[in-house]
C-alpha cells in the first residue's frame, strides 16, 4: 500500500509539473504575440497604444512657407523721364474714391517753384496736353534742380526745377515756348492715365523709389544694367568694360533676354561688350510677344523703351504719354493672360525724372565702386566741389508698379531704395553675387510680395487707356 501510495504521488506531481510547463509556454507565445502585434500597430514607434485612437499613420508635416523661389520669370521695364508727383501726385484721390486709405506721399498743397526771371512763383497744375516740351535732366541741371543756390551742398531745398527748365528752352535752337519753366509743375491724374492708376491701386508700389543718380538717361540705365555708371554722369563715350547683370545671369546658366523694339541698336545693352558678345540674347520686341505665346519667356527679361516710335513716354514735341501708356498696357497684358503669369514679377520703372518736379528730395546712399565722376570744365562740381560731388545720392523718385500674381494687393511701401534694387532681386532669386557696393546696399524687395499666399492666379480687368487727348507743346496746360 505505501509503495502504491507513492507511486501515485509520484504520478500527480509530474502531472502538475506537465500542466505548469504549458502555461508558461502559452504564456511566453501570448507575451511574443502581443509584443508584435504592438509593434505593427505602433509602426516600430512604442510598446503600447491607445484603443481609442485612429489606426491611420499620421499625416506628414507641412511644407516649409514659400519664398522667393515660386518666383520663375521676372520681366522689368524702364521707361522715360517722368518724376513721382507729375504722374502719381493726385493717386491718393483716386485711392479713396475706391476704398482705399491716402497712403501714397503725394504733391504738398503748398508746392511751388520760382519762375527762371524770378517774377512769379508756378503751384501745381492739371495738364490738359499729353505732350511736353523737353527739359533738361543732365547732371549740371539735376543738381541745379537740387538746390538752385548752392548745388553742390548737401542741402536740398528741391527749388531749382523750374530754372533748369527755363533755361533749357531759352538756350534751345530755336527757343522753346516755356522760357520760365512753368511745365515742370504740370501734373496728371486717373483720367489721363487710368491704366496707371488702376494698376498702382490694384497691385504694389513704392512712394520711395528713386533714380540711382541725379543725372540724365544714359548713366541712369547704366546703373540699371551694372548698379554703376562707372564715374559716366552723362553719354558713355565708348562701351564700358565691366560686368553687367547679363554676363552674371549668363555664367550661372540662367536663361535671359533683351527685348528690343528699335533692334538691335536701341538696346541699352549697347553700352557694354555685352551688346556684341550676347548678341542672340538681345531680340526684337515681337518676341516678347511669341515667348508668351509659346511658353518660352526667359527666367530674366530687360524689355527696353520705344523711343523710335514715340511710346517711351518721354516730354517732347509730338509724343503722347497716353500712347507709351496704352503700350505698357499691351505689354503687361500679354503676360497676365499668358502661362507665365502664374510665377513671374514684372516691375515698371522710369530711368529718371526728367526735370519734373518731385517734393522729395534724394536720399543718402553709398557709392558704387569709389570711381569718381567724370566732369567736364564747366560741369557742376569741377569748380565748387562738395558733398554732392560723387555718387553718394540718389537722383529723384520715380513712378513705379510692381506686378504680379504674389504682389500685396492695393499695397503701397515707404522704404527708400534706388533702381538697382531691381538688381538685387534677381540676384537673391538666382544666388547671384553682387556687382557693386550699391546693389549690395539696397535692401530687399520681397516685402512687395507675400510668396506664402494664394496668388492671384486671376488677375483683375484693367481699364482702357486712352490715347487721343490733345498733344501740343507751345502753349500750357
Amino acid at each position: 500500500m505505501i509503495v502504491a501510495d507513492l507511486q501515485s504521488q509520484h504520478v500527480r506531481r509530474q502531472l502538475v509539473r506537465c500542466r505548469i510547463h504549458r502555461i508558461r509556454r502559452m504564456h511566453k507565445a501570448l507575451i511574443v504575440a502581443c509584443l508584435a502585434a504592438a509593434l505593427v500597430m505602433t509602426g516600430c514607434g512604442g510598446m503600447g497604444t491607445d484603443p481609442n485612437s485612429n489606426q491611420n499613420p499620421p499625416p506628414p508635416p507641412p511644407p516649409p512657407p514659400a519664398d522667393i523661389t515660386v518666383v520663375n520669370h521676372i520681366v522689368y521695364m524702364m521707361q522715360e523721364n517722368q518724376s513721382f508727383d507729375r504722374y502719381f501726385g493726385q493717386l491718393n484721390a483716386y485711392r479713396q474714391s475706391k476704398g482705399f486709405g491716402a497712403d501714397v506721399d503725394v504733391t504738398p498743397a503748398n508746392a511751388s517753384q520760382l519762375a527762371f526771371d524770378h517774377s512769379t512763383s508756378f503751384t501745381p497744375f492739371h495738364m490738359i496736353s499729353m505732350c511736353t516740351e523737353d527739359l533738361s535732366s543732365y547732371w549740371n541741371e539735376s543738381h541745379n534742380d537740387w538746390n538752385h543756390f548752392a548745388p553742390t551742398t548737401a542741402t536740398p531745398l528741391m527749388d531749382g526745377y523750374a530754372n533748369s527748365a527755363g533755361g533749357n528752352s531759352r538756350n534751345a535752337v530755336p527757343p522753346g515756348f516755356d522760357i520760365n519753366g512753368q511745365r515742370v509743375m504740370g501734373y496728371y491724374d486717373d483720367g489721363d492715365l487710368p491704366y496707371y492708376y488702376f494698376m498702382a491701386t490694384q497691385f504694389a508700389m513704392s512712394d520711395k523709389w528713386f533714380a540711382p543718380l541725379m543725372s540724365n538717361t544714359p548713366s541712369s540705365r547704366l546703373y540699371a544694367m551694372a548698379a554703376t555708371s562707372h564715374g559716366v554722369v552723362n553719354k558713355p563715350l565708348s562701351q564700358i568694360n565691366i560686368p553687367t547683370i547679363f554676363d552674371e545671369l549668363q555664367k550661372a546658366g540662367i536663361s535671359w533676354k533683351n527685348y528690343v523694339p528699335d533692334y538691335p541698336n536701341g538696346s541699352s545693352l549697347k553700352a557694354f561688350p555685352a551688346f556684341t558678345k550676347y548678341a542672340s540674347n538681345i531680340v526684337p520686341m515681337s518676341q516678347y510677344f511669341t515667348d508668351l505665346t509659346n511658353g518660352t519667356l526667359p527666367q530674366v527679361a530687360f524689355i527696353d523703351r520705344d523711343s523710335k516710335n514715340g511710346l517711351d513716354e518721354h516730354p517732347g514735341t509730338g509724343i503722347n504719354i497716353q500712347k507709351g501708356a496704352a503700350y505698357v498696357k499691351k505689354i503687361i497684358d500679354a503676360l497676365m493672360n499668358s502661362s507665365s503669369w502664374q510665377d513671374s514679377v514684372f516691375f515698371l520703372t522710369y530711368d529718371e525724372g526728367g526735370g519734373f518736379y518731385d517734393h522729395v528730395p534724394p536720399v543718402s546712399t553709398v557709392s558704387p565702386d569709389g570711381i569718381p565722376p567724370v566732369l567736364g570744365t564747366n560741369d557742376t562740381c569741377t569748380a565748387t566741389p562738395g558733398p554732392m560731388c560723387d555718387f553718394v545720392y540718389t537722383g529723384f523718385r520715380l513712378p513705379n508698379i510692381v506686378v504680379s500674381p504674389f504682389a500685396k494687393a492695393h499695397y503701397v511701401d515707404h522704404t527708400p531704395f534706388d533702381t538697382t534694387a531691381i538688381l538685387t532681386f534677381i540676384e537673391k532669386r538666382f544666388n547671384l553675387a553682387h556687382l557693386t557696393q550699391r546693389d549690395a546696399a539696397q535692401p530687399d524687395i520681397s516685402f512687395f510680395f507675400d510668396f506664402a499666399g494664394k496668388p492671384n492666379l486671376t488677375p483683375p480687368t484693367p481699364p482702357s487707356q486712352p490715347t487721343n487727348g490733345p498733344c501740343y507743346v507751345n502753349a500750357l496746360p
